[in-house]
Order: C-alpha cells, then structure tokens, then sequence
C-alpha cells in the first residue's frame, strides 16, 4: 500500500508538513491565486464574481454572497451553503474542511483557522501541523470580528456575539 501524499495527510487530520511536498504547494498556491482574482473583481460584476468562487470553493451555495476581500490557504475545503452572506475581510484557513449549513449570516472579519500546531518547541520547529475541521450548522449568525478555531461545531441556530473566540463545540 502507498504512503499518504501530504494533501491526504492534511485532510485527514493527520500530522503533516515536516517536507516540502508539490501537490501540496500547488493547491495552495491555486487558492491564494483564484481569491486574488475574485478580490480584483469589481463588485458590481456579480456575474464573475460568483464564476470564480464556484471555482474557488469546495462548494459555493445557491443565493450566497460573499463580499471582497475574501482570504483562504486552499479554498476547495470551504463548503459554503445556500443563502449565505459572508461580509468583508472573511479569511478561511481552510486545511482542514470548513462547513458552513445554509441562511448563515457572517459578519466582517471573520476569522476560521483549522490548522494547530505542537505546543512542544522542538516539535513544533519540525514545521509540522495538523487540521482539524470546523462545522455550522443552519441559520447561524456571527458578529463582526469572530473567530473560530478548528475542531469545533456551532449547531443550527447559533447567535456569535461579535468579537467571540469560539474554542469550543456550542
């Protein structure tokens, strides 16, 4: 049986990054390349816009929205549902996947971060990682200035009080 690439790795939670790895690197680069874009697109044309996010994402929901500037490490690990509305300055550190259900409200400066590192220095300078996904549920909604760190799930209905560090399930 063939060792996991790197990509594998990181979807899976599993410990990942202490070498340079190609695939890896490429879609990374692919999703820092097609936000760029989308952030260089004028908002009225809502058309693009919406093109390049199908592109982006892993999934990109029906009657969504979401406003520039727009930050991801991968992009195909955003699964944003229907009905969305995710307000400027959003980022997605997206190693791990990042659910988001349908009629979520986002306020600016929402923050996602899915990667962790080992709390043990030498560990930790080896340069490796490890993702672990985030979940919303339905009809949730978020204050400006959240952030939300990986391993955990919100569950439909949720209200985020703006400037929330959620570290744990709610």
């Amino acid at each position: 049986m063939s060792e996991k690439s790197m990509l594998e790795r990181m979807s899976s939670g599993e410990w990942y990054g202490e070498k340079p790895d190609a695939e890896l690197s490429e879609a990374f680069w692919r999703g820092k390349d097609l936000a760029w874009e989308f952030n260089q697109t004028r908002p009225s044309n809502r058309i693009r816009g919406r093109e390049i996010l199908r592109e982006l994402l892993g999934r990109f929901g029906d009657g969504s929205n979401i406003l520039a500037p727009l930050y991801v490490d991968y992009g195909a690990n955003v699964l944003l549902g229907d009905r969305c509305f995710i307000n400027h300055d959003a980022y997605f550190m997206d190693c791990a996947p990042i659910s988001i259900g349908n009629d979520a409200f986002i306020g600016p400066h929402f923050k996602a971060y899915t990667a962790q590192h080992p709390l043990d220095a030498e560990e930790r300078n080896s340069r490796i990682e490890r993702a672990l996904p985030i979940t919303v549920g339905d009809s949730c909604w978020f204050g400006g200035n959240v952030t939300v760190l990986g391993g955990v799930t919100i569950g439909d209905g949720c209200v985020i009080g703006a400037n929330s560090l959620v570290t744990k399930d709610i």
